[in-house]
């Protein structure tokens, strides 16, 4: 008599997310004895830090935004599934995925999550409208589309107001993101397109960086942050610090100022192009992965409390990483998420060898300093007590960001657009589409009619 066998199933592992965190987890499970299905909502993964660089036509989306599925597609052991996570159980270790009208349930040993965060607009949700974040694709080519397009209504329209409005660029937020967007801006309008209009100057544009903290680049501390300001304030661009944004609308945006210990009058900055870079808010899967724990608590951001190990309260398979994560004293960058993956995926591999989770080391976070780009030719660098800025710091800049660019080409075409941005005037990246400044308007419209017939 003969029994039939059959092979037992191999360790099954659930990646949410394609950022940073979510990719190099997977690939970092490439050698194990372990399937991967790695989900996430969009088909590509995204190089955040380098978004605003698409918003002002220095790079274009294919060299930041490389496709998930094609970078994995030699990794035998990983499937790539595109779909919105509605649901995640922790009992039955499942999570289920929507594309469309279809749902799928993935089961899994052990769960990654890793699904970033989108902007926040401090309860003020409305504010998204009129003033778009940076944190992807569409916000990039939606953004690059109100930019030109500004300066493009400032040469059509006969009104002295209607001009000055159309050619005034408010940046809300002085963090990293900030800085970047509104000095590429400046250079944008100082350096490319000068001589392109007949009506106007570009040169003139009006310029504003709106922050509610005391200073610029808040984290990096005070002489770096002097420095950045100083470069900023040389460009043109006006910095306006102690300042909270009360109101966004379709003209402009309404703001007070800090005078002591309170807040002055509001007044109007009236501005066609307004960028929100203000705050961050932790994906609501966060949120949905902790009620779930037992006594797991997520923070103001919604990041998740998790325990030394990165996971949550009686789920040691459930790790939660990246800007999903909260840890003391690990900020919400690349270098975070990256960490994070790694430490997660060794505590697998660990596990498949017979560790017991209980013994876990807990996760150290390696600070290996952060820096952020002003201008061409100056950025500020902070390595441990290292501080410096200037054009080191830009050259320092630009080998990092370029050393974690997914893909040889990818990096070979971003070289080459910093060379025709940086040391000439030319941005090879300047197309717009009416579709991109309104496809917002299109999708709300759209969804507000599936409602109403669904209601109906």
């Amino acid at each position: 008599m003969s029994v039939e066998t059959t092979a037992p199933k191999r360790h099954r592992v659930v990646i949410i997310g394609s950022g940073f965190g979510g990719l190099f987890a997977a690939q970092h499970l490439k050698r194990a004895d372990v399937d991967i299905t790695l989900i996430a909502k969009t088909t590509h993964h995204l190089f955040q830090p380098l978004l605003y660089q698409v918003a002002t036509g220095i790079l274009s989306v294919g060299e930041i935004a490389p496709a998930t599925r094609i970078i994995l597609r030699k990794q035998k052991n990983a499937e790539v599934l595109l779909g919105d996570v509605v649901a995640i159980d922790l009992t039955k270790k499942t999570v289920t995925s929507k594309l469309m009208d279809w749902e799928r349930v993935t089961p899994f040993d052990s769960l990654i999550v890793a699904a970033g965060a989108q902007q926040s607009y401090f309860g003020n949700d409305h504010f998204e409208a009129f003033a778009p974040g940076m944190k992807t694709v569409d916000d990039a080519l939606e953004l690059r589309g109100r930019i030109l397009g500004a300066f493009e209504a400032a040469e059509v329209t006969v009104s002295p107001a209607e001009r000055e409005r159309r050619l005034t660029f408010v940046v809300v937020g002085a963090g990293p993101t900030g800085v970047e967007v509104v000095g590429q801006i400046a250079e944008l309008a100082d350096r490319t397109l000068t001589g392109a209009f007949r009506t106007i100057d570009p040169a003139k544009a009006r310029v504003i960086l709106i922050e509610a903290a005391p200073a610029v680049l808040p984290p990096m501390g005070p002489k770096l942050g002097l420095k950045a300001q100083r470069r900023l304030e040389k460009m043109g661009v006006e910095v306006k610090l102690n300042t909270m944004v009360t109101d966004v609308d379709y003209m402009g945006l309404t703001v007070k100022e800090k005078d002591g210990e309170d807040f002055g009058e509001e007044y109007r900055i009236e501005c066609a192009v307004k960028v929100w870079s203000a705050g961050v808010q932790a994906s609501p899967l966060g949120k949905l992965v902790a009620e779930q724990s037992d006594g797991t608590e997520v923070d103001r951001a919604g990041r998740v409390v998790v325990e030394p190990d990165l996971t949550v309260k009686g789920h040691p398979n459930v790790f939660v990483i990246g800007d999903m994560m909260s840890v003391p004293n690990v900020p919400g960058m690349a270098q975070g998420a990256i960490q994070g993956a790694v430490y997660a995926t060794k505590q697998i591999k660990s596990e498949l060898k017979g560790a017991d989770p209980a013994n876990r080391q807990p996760f150290k976070y390696f600070n290996k300093g952060s820096m952020s780009t002003i201008s061409r030719f100056s950025a500020v660098c902070q390595i441990g007590k290292l501080e410096f800025g200037g054009f080191f710091a830009w050259l320092a800049w630009l080998g990092l960001h370029l050393y974690y660019l997914v893909g040889g080409r990818n990096r070979l075409m971003a070289v080459i657009s910093w060379f025709v941005t940086f040391l000439g005037r030319g941005r090879g990246q300047l197309a717009i589409t009416e579709r991109w400044v309104f496809a917002r308007r299109a999708l709300e419209q759209s969804k507000e009619q599936s409602a109403q017939k669904s209601i109906g």
